[in-house]
């Protein structure tokens, strides 16, 4: 299905421990962490909160173990005026971090108002911004992505639950007013189930554009008692609506089959944010890795 030499296969540690609750998972040791990966089958992953910031000494850990770092997270605020020159100093940070670590992609997503990590009922309580907001926003991510592009990098940008760019269509008008070439989009799978759209027909809408993935299914009778009771999008997390691809209710093969009829080539990172304490970290890394096995092929 895909060229296996242009796509590669990771995982986020949001299984094991949770960078918006760092108390989740606080007594899983970074080494548990990385070995569990590569014990799953995976060759590569993104970095959480306790992972050496030292670069040299990340890579050695990774090395031993056959991983490599997938992508660095930059939060940005353009829609917060004076924080336009922080965000872009982050954004040069992190560049230079993937570049250190023998990467290509950095995932970026306006955090400004957002309320993922609020305790509010993440539904009714996102931001929405005004035509001045998203103005800023994407002429600050076209001037982010043309660093990028600059430096041989891709900005990925994924749009999250709780954040002024959920829905659909506030990801059509981000695509829309943003420049191709330099801004890119990550496909985040459960995120927008979650928002009430369907992942298929954005994959196949924006198929060319898309250059990361993150592979994220749902428990839709979790996430639907979630909602009824209005909780917030952590304590959804902490109850389970969240799980790894083939244990909820995306048909991810589809999905798959668009990216790969577009040339997909890039990182299939399956991200599933879960309270270890329900849900074995190893274990269901391992049923991810066969899920996706029997989807691609390798």
């Amino acid at each position: 299905m895909f060229d296996r030499d242009k796509v590669r296969l990771g995982i986020t540690p949001t299984g094991w421990t949770n960078d918006d609750m760092p108390g989740v998972g606080d007594d899983i040791a970074f080494e548990q962490c990385v070995s569990e990966m590569a014990l799953a089958g995976f060759e590569g992953c993104s970095v959480g909160h306790k992972f050496p910031k030292d670069p040299k000494i990340l890579k050695a850990a990774l090395d031993l173990r056959g991983l490599r770092v997938s992508e660095p997270w930059a939060s940005t605020y353009f829609t917060v005026a004076e924080m336009e020159d922080r965000t872009v100093e982050s954004f040069r940070q992190q560049m230079a971090f993937i570049k250190e670590m023998g990467g290509s992609d950095v995932v970026v997503a306006e955090l400004g108002q957002a309320v993922h990590q609020q305790p509010v009922f993440v539904l009714a309580n996102k931001p929405v911004f005004s035509d001045e907001q998203w103005g800023r926003m994407t002429g600050g991510l076209n001037r982010l992505g043309r660093m990028a592009a600059d430096e041989g990098m891709r900005l990925c940008y994924h749009h999250h639950m709780g954040t002024g760019v959920q829905t659909r269509a506030e990801v059509d008008r981000l695509m829309n007013d943003t420049d191709p070439e330099v801004v890119h989009l990550l496909l985040d799978t459960g995120h927008l189930y979650w928002a009430g759209d369907d992942p298929l027909d954005m994959a196949r809408a924006y198929a060319g554009r898309i250059k990361h993935v993150h592979l994220k299914d749902i428990r839709k009778d979790i996430l639907d008692r979630c909602t009824e009771r209005k909780l917030s999008f952590l304590e959804s997390m902490l109850e389970g609506a969240f799980t790894v691809p083939g244990d909820g209710v995306i048909d991810f093969a589809p999905i798959f089959g668009a990216l790969a009829d577009a040339g997909y080539e890039g990182w299939l990172m399956v991200e599933a944010e879960q309270d270890p304490r329900k849900a074995n970290p190893l274990e269901y890394a391992k049923k991810a890795r066969a899920h996706l096995r029997e989807m691609i092929g390798f």
